[in-house]
């Protein structure tokens, strides 16, 4: 098994979070990982993204220059990184916010209304969960579980109550994965 990773966005959206949840499952698993952010000074409002690589075997380099799946946050990050996609790999889209289609017919595209599923939560935080729980539930890299657990080890204990709409909103991107 091996995933090479983008996820990408606007600073603020936890996209080097998500990358960070990726890396430390794949860990738990004991798979080799890496993760190598990437942001400008602006932080919140500017672009951010981050590589991830989960491999059964050792890891020779953590740069991603195809990457088998793009995850998707915003459209500056849609049509920077689209084109990196590997042959057979697989784009996920925040189509809340992302009005573009891939015209690619060699890679497997998801449009996942991640904002607006968090929205409905109540909670616009977890947009970036509820892509996780998405490409999770496409790849299989990972289990939920495991990014579950990532998580709460990340918020730690006195974020804990956070946990249960985290976890809705990735058995909401899922679903939503899979037209549920």
């Amino acid at each position: 098994m091996l995933e090479k990773i983008i996820c990408a966005g606007f600073g603020g959206q936890g996209v080097l979070l998500m990358g960070q949840l990726l890396a430390q499952a794949g860990l738990l698993e004991g798979r080799n990982v890496t993760w190598l952010p990437s942001y400008g000074p602006e932080m919140r409002g500017g672009t951010a993204n981050c590589s991830v690589i989960i491999s059964d075997q050792k890891v020779a380099s953590p740069i991603v220059n195809r990457s088998t799946a793009l995850l998707a946050m915003n459209r500056p990050s849609f049509d920077k990184f689209e084109k990196s996609i590997a042959p057979a790999g697989r784009l996920l889209v925040n189509s809340s916010i992302i009005d573009s289609r891939s015209c690619r017919d060699d890679i497997e595209a998801y449009y996942i209304p991640c904002s607006d599923i968090a929205l409905e939560l109540g909670e616009p935080k977890v947009a970036n969960i509820v892509m996780l729980g998405a490409f999770v539930a496409i790849s299989g890299c990972v289990t939920g579980e495991s990014l579950i657990d990532a998580l709460g080890r990340k918020l730690g204990e006195h974020k804990s109550h956070l946990i249960p709409v985290n976890q809705e909103a990735m058995r909401r991107g899922a679903a939503a994965a899979y037209g549920k």
